[in-house]
């Protein structure tokens, strides 16, 4: 599914709940507008979802809600200009995975992502999925890992950015599995698995919505396992990792939506409330699945505890290798 598909696939889900606006109240004031700041360029996942939650406030509340993607500096400044706007319940960051860890992997992050913002509310997760080249006769994570293992210099491990989800899972993939394979970085999935297709690398951890449309057929990748609890229902053949033999492995890229320090907290439960009902329309949940993420429905306390096992989690991996923020 490519982006103009899954922007549609969100609006087609925001149009099914739509509802008629209630009542004024304090907040939010007639005539003011509410940003959502989405750190990235327009048609990827936490776009598309800050979009959904957009679309929700101003039908809730009958005020304007719009979109404003701020982009630049691996998503530094989109953050920025949240943790730097009045906390008042009129900006809100919708974001990723990336906003946890970016002062692990940027210089120039100088903020807490547990102490600068506030943290709403998850909104969905895609789980990541290992590929492969469709040029190997490999066909199973062992296979790779033992062929890897024989002449590791024919092997190479796609990264589709430095401090990503998939970065910090082909660590700990390597370390579970004790192969040493070279990683490669790259400027995003598409180039990365562009190259994993071609052949040029072998091997690509990412997210399930970009890699499992081009790995459905078997032609130009292979799948070689899903890093969730359980297999996908609309990709029931691929295993798990657990299942092809890496018990306990579980990475996704996963969205949220924060808002600036000292947003009070009766707006914050307002807010989350209503991502709550959101992600728990039927016709979201179908609109998701179908594009492969799935949606989250969590208290704000189990959200918390989430990012900051996150945090941990990379800060060890990142360590692990000496990585140094860039």
């Amino acid at each position: 599914m490519n982006r103009r598909e899954f922007v549609a696939a969100m609006a087609v889900a925001g149009a099914a709940i739509c509802k008629p606006a209630i009542a004024q109240s304090a907040w939010p004031a007639k005539g003011r507008t509410i940003r959502v700041v989405v750190p990235w360029p327009p048609g990827a996942a936490n776009d598309a979802l800050g979009r959904l939650v957009a679309q929700r406030l101003q039908e809730k509340f009958g005020v304007a809600a719009i979109v404003e993607n701020r982009t630049g500096g691996s998503g530094l400044i989109g953050t920025k200009n949240v943790i730097d706007a009045a906390p008042d319940g009129y900006t809100f960051l919708a974001s990723a995975f990336n906003t946890a860890v970016m002062p692990l992997v940027l210089k120039s992050a100088d903020f807490n992502p547990e102490t600068d913002l506030e943290v709403i509310a998850r909104t969905g997760i895609a789980p990541l999925v290992c590929v492969m080249t469709a040029d190997r006769p490999q066909k199973t994570v062992s296979e790779v890992v033992s062929a890897a293992k024989a002449d590791a210099g024919k092997w190479n491990f796609a990264i589709s950015a430095t401090g990503s989800a998939g970065h910090l899972a082909t660590i700990d993939f390597l370390q579970r599995t004790g192969a040493t394979i070279p990683m490669v970085a790259y400027r995003g999935t598409q180039p990365a698995l562009l190259d994993v297709m071609a052949g040029a690398v072998q091997l690509l951890i990412d997210t399930s919505f970009a890699l499992i449309p081009a790995a459905k057929d078997g032609t130009k990748a292979r799948a070689l396992g899903v890093a969730a609890a359980k297999r996908s229902i609309l990709a029931p053949d691929i295993p798990t990792m657990a299942e092809a033999g890496l018990p306990g492995f579980e990475f996704s890229s996963w969205y949220a939506v924060w808002a600036p320090k000292g947003t009070p907290g009766e707006i914050k439960n307002t807010v989350h409330d209503l991502i709550q009902e959101t992600m728990r329309d039927p016709a979201v949940v179908s609109s998701l699945t179908s594009t492969l993420l799935e949606p989250v429905t969590e208290t704000v306390d189990q959200t918390k505890a989430f990012i900051s096992s996150e945090i941990v989690r990379a800060k060890k991996l990142l360590a692990s290798v000496n990585f140094q923020p860039e």
